[in-house]
């Protein structure tokens, strides 16, 4: 069963945090037994993490080239893993699959957090008397597998109750609402070994091997987190999920101007990110005497807006039925989300933008925007809002809630200077009629200037409210042509889908 994860990303921790990888350079069961409890109870809702075996560790990193293990070692690490497992209390089975890397066979784990937590496991290894050794629980600090003290115990027991939401079975939908071409458009991203398979298999299928179904074996559902992105309509099934932009240039609301982006949660993100780069972001350039650099500021920095909102979709509870909302004014813009920060975030951290989390929200939600490189997941969105605000000169952004902890806005201020000089040149797009030859070498010049764009994107970037007759004749031509092609040849239709200027052999 392939694993709906790029191994190399996985080795090299580009997707993963290093506190969810370990490295095991051969099987030992006793180790890897313990890693394995402290995954599956999952302490901080961090979604579990993976086990490597055949790669040594060094400072918390892979020792490269890996060494490997010998191919006939497989078959007996599967039976000794099923044999040790069954040793877990209550019982729990990673998801195991034998991997080929740069040339060396490896062995990779993946244990997700488990359903039934807490876990216990024998404290020592050797024994044939294994099954009656004392038993204790294991927690993940940091990169390492520890026993947890009493305090930590009890905080396992506490959240035995509270399986995050995006990790439960919905008994409203299922299996057949999880769409395959969704599915398969996602593992073909992120260059899963399991997209072949999932293009031939029944999506059940698939669906068990991203573990996207739970419950007991007489009523098997799908999970929360498999509706979200893998449903062209997660809002039938959690009201509401979905990212409203509203532009309000007066406080009557003349000229206002709402866009609701609803669909699976990626495609929301990336839509709405979209919409704002090209219709809110403004960029002023002022000329300055005698000096050759004219003086750049954007109303709103993109790269600020663009971690705001992914923290919004990836900390917002779904479970309540509010979308989350993107206010522009002419002074600034607000991003809100329901509910707040947790507790383990105090007020004054939080007036001093320190918004560190010890435990996530959504543990799956973010597995699946970060393998889509469309989050961090590293407590590093802050520090990037902060430095973005400051490299265009714009006032430090507020963090706003209540104290019920029952919203969270972000508020990221326009800065002055943005309006202050009446030499300022906004940038516009220009909007006049043109011929179809002209409109062939304005997409060649664009995609030249700006790189791969969707159809869409190259449209407003040409300055078109939207993708015309005379623009789709021209991209036409040019894809006849051979001067243009599609990013992905083999799949026109992919929601990802980008132009692309073609190769000069």
């Amino acid at each position: 069963m392939a694993l709906p994860i790029n191994i190399t990303d996985l080795v090299n921790q580009r997707v993963v945090e290093s506190a969810r990888v370990e490295y095991k350079s051969d099987w030992n069961p006793g180790p890897i037994l313990r890693t394995i409890c402290a995954f599956a109870n999952d302490i901080d809702n961090w979604g579990g993490g993976y086990i490597i075996i055949g790669i040594e560790e060094r400072d918390g990193m892979p020792v490269l080239p890996a060494r490997g293990l010998e191919k006939k070692s497989i078959d007996r690490i599967n039976k000794e893993l099923l044999q040790k497992c069954n040793l877990i209390e209550p019982r729990y089975l990673p998801i195991a699959e034998p991997v080929i890397y740069e040339g060396q066979q490896i062995f990779v784990l993946w244990v997700p957090g488990g359903p039934e937590r807490p876990y216990k496991c024998p404290m020592a290894f050797p024994t044939e008397k294994a099954a009656k050794a004392e038993k204790a629980y294991y927690i993940r600090k940091m990169t390492s597998t520890i026993r947890a003290n009493q305090l930590e115990e009890k905080e396992l027991f506490m959240l035995a109750n509270n399986q995050p939401y995006d990790d439960r079975p919905n008994l409203a939908a299922n299996i057949e609402d999880l769409k395959s071409s969704l599915i398969s458009e996602f593992l073909y991203e992120v260059n899963s070994d399991l997209h072949e398979a999932s293009l031939k298999q029944p999506v059940s299928d698939t669906a068990v091997a991203m573990h996207l179904i739970g419950g007991p074996s007489e009523l098997r559902k799908p999970l929360n987190v498999g509706l979200m992105f893998f449903n062209e309509r997660p809002d039938h099934f959690f009201p509401y999920a979905r990212i409203e932009v509203v532009d309000k240039p007066d406080p009557t609301g003349l000229g206002m101007t709402e866009k609701a982006f609803t669909g699976p949660l990626d495609r929301q993100l990336r839509d709405a990110l979209s919409y704002i780069k090209n219709y809110i972001i403004k960029e002023n350039v002022t000329k300055i005497p005698g000096q050759a650099e004219a003086e750049r500021v954007f109303n709103i920095p993109y790269e600020a807006v663009e971690e705001s909102l992914s923290n919004a979709v990836y900390h917002k509870s779904y479970q309540i039925g509010e979308p989350i909302t993107v206010t522009v004014t002419p002074e600034k813009m607000e991003i809100t989300s329901l509910p707040g920060p947790d507790r383990t975030i105090s007020n004054e951290d939080i007036m001093n933008c320190r918004l560190v989390s010890r435990r996530y929200r959504n543990r799956r939600i973010g597995d699946f925007l970060k393998e889509l490189k469309l989050v961090e997941g590293r407590n590093t969105g802050i520090p990037t809002i902060l430095q973005a605000m400051e490299a265009n000169g714009s006032p430090q952004p507020v963090f706003e809630t209540d104290e019920d902890r029952s919203y969270f806005t972000t508020i990221l201020p326009i800065p002055e200077r943005f309006f202050r000089s009446e030499s300022v040149q906004p940038r516009t797009k220009s909007r006049k009629r043109r011929k179809l030859p002209e409109i062939k070498e304005l997409i060649l010049s664009t995609l030249k200037e700006k790189g791969n764009l969707s159809s869409n994107e190259l449209a407003a970037e040409m300055g078109y409210a939207k993708l015309t007759a005379t623009v789709v004749k021209a991209l036409k031509e040019l894809m006849e042509e051979g001067q243009i092609v599609y990013l992905e040849p083999d799949k026109p239709r992919s929601r990802n889908q980008k132009l692309c200027l073609a190769r000069k052999d």
